[in-house]
């Protein structure tokens, strides 16, 4: 949906934070501006406390409290490491505060552990940096962890680190200020940006995230993307209830298996549909829908609009 308003942006910035992060939260914002002739991104920095924050390489970040900071649009935090001890709290309560009234949160590389820590990400679906993914679904469970570059469910948005912290924020561009202002931003970044959000950040084996159980599931369950298995015969193979099925899953990875089993999907029917000239009928079909209807539904409650649309952009953006 695109607005002629002013974006009032708050851009937490937490100790030992990636510099290329921080760099990839701001400039895309920094380019827009220039590129629309206009501020639609108005921004400020804060920090967890009243000391300046250090990042990476050694730049540095004013100290600006984050619990004297006003409301804002979007809330964005950036996050590298020590996140745990960094959550403190106060953190925590400020988070809420401004999440509350915020018309959308963000999350880069580390941010959105501070996010799920503050229960901001409590039945949405959300990424993090690829190392990070397995210890993160098993912490928050009540999370639906996606090895994804990006995630937009809702109105949270959450990355990887900073690569898909640009998809990100040419992504959040596009549907706020059109798809010609985020090429633009692209292009004076001589970015390519025709990545698939869902994607995995990385094509190592986030083995941690597995036990024997999800793992064997798993398995079946990629093999079987045009003809689901039901969770009922997928147990009965295991030889193990479904309750136990149900449990593992929970605890292993966040997420029920059904969900895990809608998750890859509908990631792979997004495959299709962005890379492939298959008819929609023929994805709906091969990734086991048993109607176009149902198919329609779910994709766009995964990804946001329609299957047609997003090929259409994909097409658009390949021969712009």
């Amino acid at each position: 949906m695109q607005t002629e308003n002013i974006l009032r942006t708050t851009l937490l910035v937490l100790e030992d934070t990636n510099t290329l992060s921080f760099a990839a939260a701001v400039d895309p914002m920094r380019a827009a501006n220039r590129h629309a002739g206009r501020s639609v991104f108005d921004w400020r920095f804060a920090t967890p406390g009243a000391a300046d924050v250090t990042l990476t390489s050694g730049l540095s970040v004013p100290a600006s409290p984050l619990h004297l900071t006003a409301a804002c649009d979007l809330l964005i935090i950036v996050a590298g490491f020590s996140l745990e001890v960094q959550a403190t709290p106060a953190l925590r309560a400020s988070l809420r505060r401004l999440a509350a009234t915020a018309r959308f949160v963000a999350g880069i590389d580390g941010g959105p552990w501070i996010m799920a820590r503050a229960g901001l990400l409590d039945g949405y679906r959300a990424t993090t940096h690829w190392e990070d993914l397995g210890a993160f679904a098993t912490t928050f469970p009540n999370v639906i962890t996606s090895d994804a570059r990006f995630v937009d469910s809702g109105n949270r948005l959450t990355s990887g680190g900073a690569a898909p912290a640009i998809d990100m924020m040419l992504h959040l561009i596009s549907d706020l200020f059109g798809p010609g202002l985020s090429d633009r931003v692209a292009g004076s970044f001589i970015y390519d940006a025709n990545t698939v959000p869902a994607r995995p950040q990385s094509r190592r084996k986030l083995r941690v995230q597995h036990s024997p159980i999800t793992a064997r599931v798993d398995a079946i369950m990629q093999a079987h993307l045009e003809d689901p298995v039901s969770i009922r015969d997928l147990a009965r193979t295991l030889g193990i209830s479904q309750r136990a099925l149900q449990m593992h899953f929970q605890t292993r990875l966040g997420i029920t298996p059904q969900a895990h089993y809608l998750d890859l999907r509908l990631s792979e029917a997004d495959r299709l549909v962005t890379e492939t000239g298959a008819a929609l009928h023929d994805v709906a079909l091969s990734t086991g829908f048993a109607s176009q209807s149902s198919f329609a539904r779910a994709y766009t409650r995964r990804f946001g609009s329609s299957a047609r649309k997003r090929r259409a952009d994909q097409i658009r953006v390949n021969t712009a």
